[in-house]
């Protein structure tokens, strides 16, 4: 759902409406750190079905990267944002639903539910950074990353009932997993928008930033930080956590064990851990020499 002032911009004439970009990681690795753009700003970034598939292609695309071992375009961390400085995306485009039949709104719900499954499914973080209106599908998208941040503007919600609608991307069964059940209810039932600050306290938000300059330089540093890490270590932990929270505890803390044990098979680990022994033999020997 978009607000009222927003409207169908001439991206939808045949621009491309997502715009993908990387950024070198902290070691130099061209790429890297991707970011997706959703570019529809004179729509408030809506997300119409050419935008969503759009979004498809550049997440598998992504997905394809992320299974690089190394080198160029080996990519470690995706970034999800909106251009300009009033929306993330303020929801599906109302002007293409509109004119939708019961079976064409089914086939866009179901494409925008495999946009969220391959977000969850890739092997790296997606890092979801709203800057303004995160409303109905831009929420369902931020809701399928990893973890948001904001700016203190943004402004979240799922006010598809206020339409005669309800959110249809994921929004009735992510929110209540991310918030609380009782909590998600209201806002899906009231249709309320909500900001960042708020967000943030009840846990659908990680950080508030300032301004957007401020946003997204925080945003790259913490995908920086994780491009930092070994690749397959954060995959697992990804897979972990993720696969987790669709089991009973006593399954879960098999498939840890399990995820856990893979790892030691891997070069990773090896090197991590030779290099955490030697560097603790190396202050062990400095601290001798300083006593002698």
């Amino acid at each position: 759902m978009t607000p009222p002032d927003a409207r169908p911009g001439p991206e939808g004439a045949g621009a491309p409406t997502v715009v993908v970009t990387g950024v070198d990681g902290p070691d130099g690795t061209p790429g890297a750190i991707r970011i997706v753009t959703i570019d529809r700003p004179s729509a408030l970034n809506a997300i119409d079905p050419p935008t969503m598939a759009a979004l498809l292609a550049a997440f598998e695309d992504g997905g394809r990267a992320a299974a690089a071992d190394s080198g160029p375009g080996a990519v470690r961390v995706m970034i999800l944002t909106g251009a300009g400085p009033r929306a993330f995306a303020a929801g599906a485009d109302i002007a293409a639903l509109a004119g939708m039949s019961p079976g064409e709104a089914q086939a866009f719900s179901e494409l925008g539910h495999r946009v969220a499954a391959t977000i969850e499914g890739l092997p790296v973080p997606v890092i979801a950074a709203v800057n303004g209106f995160a409303l109905g599908g831009g929420c369902e998208m931020a809701l399928a990353c990893d973890f948001i941040f904001a700016t203190e503007a943004a402004r979240f919600g799922l006010p598809e009932v206020k339409l005669g609608a309800i959110p249809g991307f994921g929004g009735t069964q992510r929110l209540p997993r991310r918030i609380g059940a009782a909590r998600a209810r209201e806002w899906l039932y009231t249709g309320a928008l909500v900001g960042a600050e708020e967000a943030a306290r009840v846990g659908l938000v990680n950080r508030v930033f300032p301004g957007i300059d401020a946003l997204m330089a925080g945003t790259r540093q913490v995908a920086a930080q994780i491009a930092a890490q070994p690749p397959l270590a954060v995959a697992q932990a990804k897979r972990a956590a993720r696969r987790g929270l669709e089991l009973t505890l006593p399954d879960a803390c098999r498939l840890e064990s399990a995820l856990f044990a893979e790892l030691f098979a891997s070069d990773d680990l090896r090197r991590g851990m030779q290099a955490f022994i030697e560097a603790g033999q190396a202050r062990r020997k400095g601290q001798d020499l300083k006593e002698t």
